[in-house]
């Protein structure tokens, strides 16, 4: 089952431990959300906004990060899209 989240207005949200798997949340406003720990893998967040977001161990493997906003974001440990951890 796939979720579909187009264009969601998720700021603020708290997703922690969230199973979004193969989640489709292009376009979407993730500002200073708290994804800590949550499953993004193979999810599109293509064009989404995740400024200042936490997504501290969360796992983006395979996910399609094209023109997502990262800025201020909190990526300790989270696992990238080739597999590689971010350890700063």
């Amino acid at each position: 089952r796939q979720v579909t989240m187009v264009g969601a207005n998720l700021t603020d949200a708290n997703l922690s431990n969230s199973n979004l798997r193969v989640a489709n949340v292009s376009w979407s406003t993730l500002a200073r959300a708290n994804l800590s720990g949550a499953n993004l893998y193979r999810a599109k967040l293509c064009w989404s906004n995740l400024s200042g977001a936490v997504l501290v161990e969360a796992v983006l493997i395979d996910a399609n990060l094209n023109r997502t906003n990262f800025r201020d974001a909190d990526l300790r440990r989270a696992i990238m899209p080739d597999g590689s951890t971010n350890e700063s």
